[in-house]
């Protein structure tokens, strides 16, 4: 970041909170897998907030303003939004701390525990936030995504040709997800995206939040980056969500727990091929290290769900899961062994 747009960021910081540069410090500069960064904000009373610069010819930043206002308006934990400046991309946010959900995951119990204390966070998201003003998570956004999968992880970094059950594969992830209820979808509801702030749980990084199937926030969440649940504990997850949604009404009496529960591992599966893809494409095209050394961890995800989908026999489901297993993981782990220490 340039020591101008360093300037100008504090300065506008300060005019926000009605003060002169000289009377306030950023420190803590973050970034993310986006172009990003948030500085913190300490003003002579000792108080805080955070600055997010987005730089608007990478970031859009209305999405985000918009978002936080409509669901902090329904009463969904979310950052108060202080001051904005589109044009520079500058916002001015209010401090949720420095817990991420994932520093709190001390033994397996904890760790549990603070998931079902998310999966009830979800069950707000989805009563509360009406999806209607969203982007729809439609066939062509969910066809996107898996393509980031051939595109990234297969041409671009491994030089590997899809499979030849890729076709029907993609088409039946995308009629899984359609057939589900369409909710507000945070879109990447994981641990790191949850905040732990005067002891309740706040969501960040909304901005790319869409209208989509009801069970992918609970996707992020159980088949995130930090833990992997044994078959029986991501099954009870699931059947607790599913109990909840049909008592309120998310999910219609029609959907037995067998079905929702394949729908909720065809999901599964589109999400970790679309992280397979991003996390290629993070390195090679944004140049941004430490995603390889995940790759492994979503590839489990992946597999773990591909193994439930093909109980149902589907050949094409059947024949993927063997090339998982026999060429994507083999050649995932030869070039890892090759890639720079």
């Amino acid at each position: 970041m340039s020591s101008y747009r360093i300037n100008a960021l504090t300065t506008w910081a300060a005019q926000q909170n009605g003060l002169i540069k000289a009377d306030i410090s950023l420190s803590s500069a973050v970034g993310d897998a986006s172009f990003r960064r948030y500085f913190r904000l300490t003003l002579p009373d000792g108080t805080t907030q955070v600055v997010m610069d987005a730089p608007p010819e990478r970031e859009d930043s209305q999405p985000f303003v918009a978002i936080a206002k409509r669901w902090r308006s329904a009463g969904l934990p979310v950052p108060k939004v202080h001051a904005t400046n589109l044009a520079e991309g500058f916002l001015l946010l209010e401090d949720l701390g420095n817990t991420p959900l994932q520093r709190l995951f001390s033994d397996d119990a904890t760790t549990q525990a603070y998931h079902a204390q998310a999966l009830t966070l979800i069950a707000e998201l989805q009563n509360r936030a009406n999806p209607d003003s969203l982007p729809a998570y439609d066939t062509a956004l969910l066809g996107r995504e898996l393509d980031l999968f051939p595109e990234w992880c297969l041409s671009a970094w491994l030089t590997l040709p899809p499979p030849d059950s890729w076709p029907a594969i993609r088409v039946q992830l995308i009629q899984h997800a359609l057939a589900q209820p369409v909710v507000t979808v945070h879109r990447d509801f994981d641990a790191m995206n949850l905040m732990m702030h005067d002891q309740r749980l706040f969501m960040i990084d909304f901005q790319d939040a869409v209208a989509g199937p009801l069970s992918y926030d609970v996707i992020s969440l159980l088949r995130g980056r930090y833990c992997r649940f044994s078959s029986e504990q991501f099954a009870n997850f699931v059947e607790a969500f599913y109990h909840q949604a049909r008592r309120d009404g998310r999910l219609p009496s029609s959907v037995d727990f067998a079905t929702f529960l394949s729908q909720c591992h065809a999901m599964a599966a589109q999400r970790s091929l679309k992280v397979l893809g991003i996390f290629c494409r993070l390195t090679l095209r944004d140049q941004k290290s430490g995603y390889l050394e995940r790759l492994l961890h979503f590839l489990d995800h992946l597999e773990d769900s591909l193994s439930a989908l093909t109980f149902s026999n589907v050949p094409e489901q059947v024949a993927f899961a063997e090339w998982v297993k026999l060429t994507l993981r083999p050649a995932i782990m030869k070039r890892l062994t090759e890639m720079p220490s």
